[in-house]
C-alpha cells in the first residue's frame, strides 16, 4: 500500500518521497482524493496540525497517513509566523507575499534568530497516532537569495552556513533542514511503517 501524506503541497511530497527514499509513485497525496474536505488547522502547535490531519485523512480514507505542520518560528517577532507560516500573509498563500512580510517586519532588526520546525504524525484508520519532531536553527537573511527550494527557503540561512536553502542543492538541504531531520526521526523510529503501509505500533 501506498504512503498517504496529507498534503496539496506537491513540492513537499517529492521532498518527502526523496528524503525517505521512496519513489514518487510510492507515495500519493490529498490531491488523488478530490473529495475530501479540507482539513482546518486551527492547532495551537504544529503538533496539533498535525494529528488532526493524519487522524483525519487515515479516518476518511482507510489509510495508513502521514502528516507535517511546519513553520518558521523568529525570535524579534515572539516565534511568529508560527503556525500561521504558510498564511503569514494572507489568504491565499503566497510564498513571495510571505517573504517580502517577513522581512518588512524584520526591517532594521539587529536579532534575525529563526528556526524552522517541523512535527510529523503518522495515524491509521483507527486513530492511532505518534509523532516525531525536527528542528534547524538559522536567521534571517536581509535579502531573498536563489532559485530551489519552496516557503522561507529564499530568507532562511541555516545555523554554520553562509547560503540560504533556496541557494543549496536539494540533497545539502534536506540534510540540514528540519523536515529532513523530522523525516530521518521518521524513518528510524517507524521504519517499515513507512513503506509497507503498516499500521503504527
Amino acid at each position: 500500500m501506498r504512503l498517504l501524506v496529507a498534503t496539496k503541497n506537491r513540492h513537499k511530497v517529492r521532498e518527502i518521497a526523496q528524503v525517505l527514499g521512496l519513489r514518487e509513485d510510492e507515495v500519493i497525496s490529498a490531491l488523488d482524493f478530490p473529495d475530501l474536505p479540507d482539513v482546518v488547522e486551527d492547532g495551537a502547535t504544529f503538533e496539533a496540525n498535525a494529528v488532526k490531519k493524519a487522524v483525519s485523512l487515515a479516518r476518511a480514507t482507510g489509510r495508513v497517513t502521514m502528516a507535517d505542520d511546519s513553520g518558521l518560528e523568529v525570535d524579534a517577532l515572539d516565534g511568529a509566523p508560527g503556525v500561521y507560516s504558510a498564511r503569514y500573509a494572507g489568504e491565499p498563500a503566497d510564498d513571495d507575499a510571505n517573504n517580502a512580510k517577513l522581512l518588512k517586519a524584520l526591517a532594521g532588526a539587529c536579532d534575525r534568530r529563526a528556526r524552522f520546525r517541523c512535527v510529523l504524525a503518522l495515524a491509521d484508520p483507527s486513530g492511532r497516532v505518534r509523532t516525531v519532531e525536527g528542528c534547524c536553527e538559522g536567521a534571517i537573511a536581509a535579502a531573498p537569495r536563489g532559485a530551489g527550494g519552496f516557503g522561507y527557503d529564499p530568507v532562511f540561512v541555516p545555523e554554520g552556513h553562509e547560503r540560504t536553502f533556496a541557494e543549496m542543492a536539494p540533497a545539502e538541504k534536506h540534510r540540514l533542514s528540519h523536515r529532513g531531520r523530522a523525516l530521518a526521526a521518521a524513518r528510524a523510529a517507524w521504519g517499515e511503517d513507512l513503506h509497507a503501509g503498516r499500521r503504527p505500533a
